[in-house]
């Protein structure tokens, strides 16, 4: 099937409030960071898209080297304590290839919808496609291209908004906690997966050792590409710890804000509600 009929349609049907992608980030004069590096926003995003139209047709693979497979447990866990049911429309920011998304529509049975929106394409497509496998596209699922930070929905559409494993990669992620609060109905849930920081003792010092010597390696065996990898394991150390990301997820109107630490720490599974 034709990569446009995959992504950004289908919404029509929800009535929700859609508009195509025309602008990605608002302009930001400060710098960030891509890795270890400064650069400019504009320069960060650039970068990002590249890293993930790089390694697209790949990633789930990469997932399962990189993990040891631990990444299906840690997944297995943030649907457990979603409060995604029946009837509801959940948005998947950062869908990816779209192993969080199909969770959902599982979870949920024979009624709901999900949007997976990522603003890489080449990720997008890779998500449609298991969508289009699964028999839930089209029907129940809609995959639109946008970017995380500024949302094109409607306020209060959403029971739930989950991401796993991308607001890191976001250049603004104050930005896109705001767009996570807007568009969630009031009572809906925030749920997020992410690297994190070891809690356990002298396991930050063996994680340290196989991120930066190992994971960078293995990319470039099975991909061909170890600056992508070695820009993932920088951002996770770039990415604020437990308690900090908790701060930026209560400052962004959330209630109820709390984190379960997975793997010693490696993982944290945020949530917060909007009340």
């Amino acid at each position: 099937m034709p990569r446009n009929t995959l992504v950004n349609t289908g919404l029509n049907l929800l009535g929700l409030d859609y508009k195509p992608l025309t602008v990605t980030i608002a302009a930001m004069e400060a710098d960030t960071h891509f890795g270890f590096e400064q650069v400019s926003p504009n320069e960060k995003e650039g970068r990002v898209m590249a890293v993930f139209s790089s390694v697209a047709d790949k990633y789930d693979v990469m997932n399962d080297l990189m993990s040891g497979g631990m990444h299906r447990l840690w997944k297995f866990r943030m649907r457990q304590c979603s409060a995604v049911r029946q009837n509801h429309v959940v948005l998947d920011v950062a869908a990816g290839s779209g192993d969080i998304a199909l969770g959902h529509l599982r979870k949920m049975g024979d009624t709901g919808r999900v949007i997976l929106s990522d603003l890489n394409g080449p990720m997008l497509h890779e998500g449609a496609r298991r969508m289009l496998d699964a028999g839930y596209l089209p029907g129940r699922a809609d995959c639109i291209q946008a970017d995380g930070s500024c949302l094109p929905f409607a306020d209060a559409i959403m029971d739930c908004v989950s991401i796993a494993f991308g607001i890191r990669n976001f250049v603004a992620i104050e930005a896109g906690l705001a767009e996570f609060y807007r568009v969630l109905k009031p009572g809906g849930q925030f749920i997020c997966l992410e690297f994190s920081r070891p809690v356990l003792p002298f396991l930050g010092v063996i994680y340290d050792t196989y991120s930066f010597h190992m994971i960078p390696q293995i990319g470039e065996w099975v991909t061909g590409d170890r600056d992508s990898y070695q820009y993932l394991v920088e951002s996770i150390r770039r990415f604020p710890d437990q308690k900090r990301f908790s701060h930026l997820i209560t400052q962004a109107g959330f209630d109820l804000v709390r984190h379960e630490n997975m793997t010693g720490g490696i993982v944290a599974l945020h949530r917060g509600y909007k009340l």
